[in-house]
């Protein structure tokens, strides 16, 4: 599918980095290795990556400081590789900006096919625009949203980007405005067929929408939580 595209494996065990190196190399990837923090982010400058199988625990600057450093100023695909163990920081990982995750022991296919609807998603959202092409766009409150590229547009047309779950989300409550959402009627909408979020995901995705709408999580105006039942969308009508 994308034989040009770039993979960036950080990891401090050789066996996890021989292992998704190999098999991505065998299905027509470019594949870097580093088994530090540290020997990524020269990596990261060097080279365009597309996506980074990002390890939490490694030694020195661990995978979680360097997911809320990296989505600073870039918009590469993050996908945490986890243990079974390190729930907390993975729903920390998420908060941070990472896109993805996956636990290990994990299925290299699994590892690959979400890889490839990232890479999707990354270039899609990376792509430079051209007047030939027109843009969807949807209006609500003071924000519009690009449909095509996933970017929030403020009032002086600053682009924010949103992640895929970001952008689903978002999405799914600008469908059923004005409507009382529960948790189970997002993850319905939101998940795919790489990508199964859970209750607390959910949550974590809320919370970044928020800070990028900058709507106050201690008083929102936009999403409000309505407690016992899920989350409500209140944006105020674009008056044309």
């Amino acid at each position: 599918m994308q034989i040009d595209a770039k993979i960036l494996v950080i990891d401090d065990e050789a066996i996890t980095r021989e292992c998704l190196s190999s098999y991505f190399e065998a299905e027509g990837y470019q594949v870097f290795c580093a088994d530090t923090a540290e020997q990524g982010e020269g990596i990261l400058s060097s080279e365009a990556i597309d996506v980074v199988l990002l390890d939490i625990r490694l030694p020195g600057k661990d995978g979680l400081t360097l997911t809320r450093e990296l989505r600073v100023h870039s918009e590469v695909g993050i996908i945490l590789v986890t243990g079974r163990q390190d729930d907390v920081d993975r729903l920390i990982g998420l908060e941070c900006g990472a896109d993805d995750y996956v636990t290990k022991p994990f299925s290299p296919r699994e590892i690959l096919a979400r890889s490839k609807n990232l890479i999707r998603r990354v270039r899609h959202s990376t792509c430079k625009p051209t007047d030939a092409l027109p843009q969807t766009l949807k209006q609500f409150d003071r924000w519009k949203l690009n449909m095509d590229r996933r970017q929030l547009l403020d009032e002086r047309q600053q682009a924010t980007q949103l992640t895929e779950g970001e952008f689903k989300l978002l999405t799914c409550l600008m469908d059923n405005n004005s409507q009382v959402m529960s948790r189970e009627q997002i993850l319905d909408s939101i998940r795919n067929r790489e990508w199964v979020p859970t209750d607390r995901t959910v949550d974590v995705l809320i919370g970044r929408l928020r800070r990028k709408l900058n709507d106050d999580p201690a008083n929102p105006r936009l999403i409000l939580t309505v407690h016992g039942a899920g989350y409500l969308f209140t944006p105020v009508p674009f008056a044309l």
